[in-house]
């Protein structure tokens, strides 16, 4: 969907078009590459969200490349979700998720509502992994609205420091830094203003510093 194939606008406007293509290879990549995850950090389970029950050819081909894949992985529990009830589930009982495995449309819906959960944009990290490179961010980009000010929560940018230090099998690293970030937003008193405080980045960064 997100790559542009088969988009058409009538010259009247009366009628658009996208074309949805799912490939095996392709869903096998990203699916593995979730079991594999959830094997090397120690994770109990993969859900794999769809709709398939609607888009019985494309979704239907994710889905079962998702089951194929998940009895190569029989120490990682495999749970299905139809995508709205995904949704629904992550508002009323997040904590039963640990690894969600979708295709992009979905997975760009879902990570919102994700950071949302836990507090906002400004606390949720990205990751963009290839076979041989791998790219860290803030999911929230470069705000340059609040550029200078020093009230930016430096939270995102330091967590995809941790999805990188994960990436790289340094693990206890990263444990580290993210119970020194948990640690000061628990205390709460130079949080920044997005999270409901008055501190500053440089406040909130000295914060973390210290933990650590």
């Amino acid at each position: 969907m997100y790559s542009g194939q088969g988009q058409h606008r009538s010259a009247d406007d009366s009628r658009a078009e996208n074309l949805s293509v799912i490939t095996r290879f392709e869903s096998e990549r990203i699916i593995r590459y979730a079991f594999a995850l959830a094997r090397r950090l120690n994770r109990r389970k993969v859900t794999v969200c769809h709709k398939a029950n609607i888009l019985k050819a494309t979704q239907g081909l994710f889905l079962d490349v998702g089951r194929e894949v998940a009895k190569h992985y029989p120490d990682i529990a495999h749970q299905e979700l139809i995508i709205d009830n995904a949704a629904m589930q992550l508002v009323m009982n997040p904590h039963q998720f640990d690894i969600i495995v979708t295709t992009n449309l979905f997975g760009d819906i879902l990570s919102d509502l994700c950071a949302g959960l836990g507090g906002g944009l400004g606390l949720a990290p990205g990751a963009n992994i290839g076979d041989n490179k791998a790219i860290f961010e803030a999911v929230h980009g470069s705000a340059p609205d609040i550029a200078g000010q020093n009230i930016a929560n430096p939270t995102a940018m330091m967590l995809a420091a941790c999805l990188m230090l994960d990436h790289l099998d340094m693990c206890e690293s990263a444990e580290r830094i993210r119970t020194a970030i948990g640690g000061a937003i628990e205390a709460g008193d130079r949080i920044t203003r997005d999270l409901g405080g008055k501190g500053s980045t440089t406040d909130f960064t000295a914060a973390i510093l210290e933990r650590l």
